[in-house]
C-alpha cells in the first residue's frame, strides 16, 4: 500500500495550479484508481474543502491533469516534413506517457477536451494533412493514436516497467515452463533472456515505423488510382 507522501510545502499559497500539480504527482505516485480527495488534501498539507474550493470534483482534477500530460507532449515540428514530424511527436508522447503511466486510458475519455487536448491533435491533423490525402489522414491519425495507447498501456501494465531491462525476468520465465509444451513461447523467452540490454520499449520505435511505412504506402496507393 502506498503511503502519500506531501508534494508541497504548506506555506506555499493554495492556488488551482498548485492543486492540479499536486494531483499529477499525487497520480504518478499511486495511480488514478487509488486517487482520492482526501489523499490530494493530505499531500498538499490541506483540508478536503480547500480542495474543493478551487477545483469543484475529481472528475474536474482528471480533465486538469489530463491537459498537463498533453501539455508535456511535443507538438509535430512545422520545419519537418509529415513523417519526420508526425514520428517526432509519437515518439515524445509514448516518452511522456512512460512517465505518466495511469495516463493512457484516460487521454481520449474526457467529454470536453481542454484547449491543450485540442491544440495538439489539430497540431497533428495539420502534419498529416501536410503530405497526406483527408481519407488517408483520418486512417492513420486513428491507426497511430491505437497503437500509441495501446503499447503504452501495455508497458505501464508490465512488472518491470518503464526503462528497467526485463532480461532477467525473461530468464526465470523460460526457465519455469517446459520447452516441450510450451516451445514458442520458451524460444522467445530465452532469445529475450540472451540479448544484451534488450527492453520492450525498443519495440516502440520499429512498430512506428511500420505503421508509417504503411501509411506512405496507402497514400501512393491512393494517388496512383485518382
Amino acid at each position: 500500500m502506498h503511503a502519500t507522501r506531501k508534494v508541497h510545502s504548506m506555506a506555499e499559497p493554495m492556488t488551482k495550479d498548485r492543486v492540479l500539480r499536486g494531483a499529477l504527482a499525487l497520480a504518478d505516485e499511486i495511480g488514478f484508481e487509488a486517487f482520492t480527495m482526501r489523499r490530494l488534501a493530505t499531500a498538499l498539507g490541506t483540508k478536503p474543502m480547500t480542495i474543493y474550493h478551487h477545483v469543484p470534483s475529481k472528475e474536474e482534477i482528471l480533465d486538469g491533469i489530463v491537459e498537463l500530460v498533453f501539455a508535456e507532449i511535443a507538438l509535430p515540428p512545422t520545419r519537418d516534413d509529415w513523417r519526420a514530424a508526425v514520428r517526432a511527436r509519437y515518439v515524445s508522447a509514448r516518452e511522456v506517457l512512460a512517465r505518466h503511466p495511469w495516463a493512457p486510458p484516460y487521454m481520449e475519455s474526457r467529454p470536453v477536451p481542454g484547449p491543450a487536448q485540442l491544440r495538439h491533435h489539430d497540431a497533428v491533423l495539420g502534419a498529416l494533412r501536410s503530405g497526406l490525402s483527408l481519407e488517408v489522414t483520418a486512417h492513420a491519425y486513428a491507426i497511430l493514436d491505437a497503437y500509441l495507447y495501446g503499447f503504452a498501456m501495455q508497458e505501464a501494465n508490465l512488472p518491470h516497467h518503464g526503462e528497467e531491462p526485463i532480461a532477467e525476468m525473461a530468464g526465470e520465465m523460460a526457465a519455469a515452463f517446459p520447452a516441450d509444451r510450451y516451445p514458442h513461447f520458451v524460444e522467445l523467452a530465452g532469445h529475450v533472456a540472451t540479448t544484451p540490454g534488450y527492453r520492450f520499449g525498443d519495440t516502440f520505435d520499429l512498430g512506428l515505423d511500420l505503421l508509417l511505412d504503411a501509411v506512405e504506402r496507402l497514400e501512393r496507393e491512393e494517388r496512383a488510382d485518382a
